[in-house]
C-alpha cells in the first residue's frame, strides 16, 4: 500500500511541476525587461513616428517626459476594442498628470479609419500597420499577441508590459510606477 501511494504521489507531483511549467511559459512576457535586446528597443523606440489615421505624423520623441502608456491593438481583435474606452477614460481623468497613453493600430488605415469614425478615441493613435507586431515582439511580446500594453517612465525607460486586456488595477498600479 505505502509503495501504491508513493508511485501516486510521484505522478501528481510530476503533474503539478509540469502545470506549473507550462503556466510560466504560457505567461511569461518575454525576455526581462532590462534584457540587452529590450532595452536597446526601448531606446530606438523614442526615435519612431507613425502616421495618424488623418496622415499628420506622430513621433514617439514627443511623448518623452510623461509616463506613456503605449498600446498595441487591433480592430479585428476583440479583447483589443474591448479595453479601448476603458483606457480612453483613464486618459481623460489622467492627462493633466504628466501621463499619456497612445495607440499603435496593428491593422489596415483604411480599416482603422472606418473604425475610429464610429468609435472616437480622445488619444493619440498610430499606424503601426504588420510592423507594429515586430515592435511589441521587440519591447518582449514575444508571440506577438494583442492586445499589448508598454509601459514607459518619464525618463522613456520601459518600466513594464502586459499581454492581454488591461484592467482598471493595471492602470492604477501603472499610475505609481514613477
Amino acid at each position: 500500500m505505502n509503495r501504491r501511494h508513493m508511485l501516486y504521489g510521484g505522478v501528481a507531483a510530476g503533474a503539478a511541476l509540469a502545470g506549473a511549467g507550462a503556466a510560466w511559459w504560457k505567461f511569461e512576457p518575454g525576455q526581462a525587461i532590462n534584457s540587452a535586446p529590450v532595452a536597446t528597443a526601448a531606446q530606438a523606440f523614442w526615435n519612431l513616428s507613425f502616421d495618424t489615421p488623418a496622415g499628420a505624423p506622430l513621433p514617439m520623441s514627443g511623448f518623452r517626459g510623461k509616463l506613456l502608456l503605449v498600446n498595441f491593438w487591433a480592430t479585428w481583435c476583440p479583447p483589443c476594442v474591448e479595453e479601448l474606452p476603458l483606457l480612453d477614460f483613464f486618459y481623460q481623468e489622467n492627462k493633466d498628470k504628466n501621463l499619456q497613453v497612445v495607440g499603435l493600430a496593428v491593422d489596415q488605415p483604411s480599416t482603422v479609419r472606418a473604425w475610429l469614425q464610429t468609435r472616437p478615441l480622445n488619444f493619440p493613435v498610430g499606424m503601426a500597420g504588420l510592423e507594429g507586431t515586430e515592435l511589441s515582439k521587440s519591447l518582449g511580446n514575444r508571440s506577438g499577441s494583442l492586445p499589448f500594453t508598454a509601459v514607459f517612465n518619464p525618463a522613456g525607460l520601459l518600466l513594464h508590459r502586459k499581454i492581454g486586456k488591461v484592467t482598471p488595477e493595471d492602470l492604477v498600479q501603472w499610475t505609481q510606477l514613477t
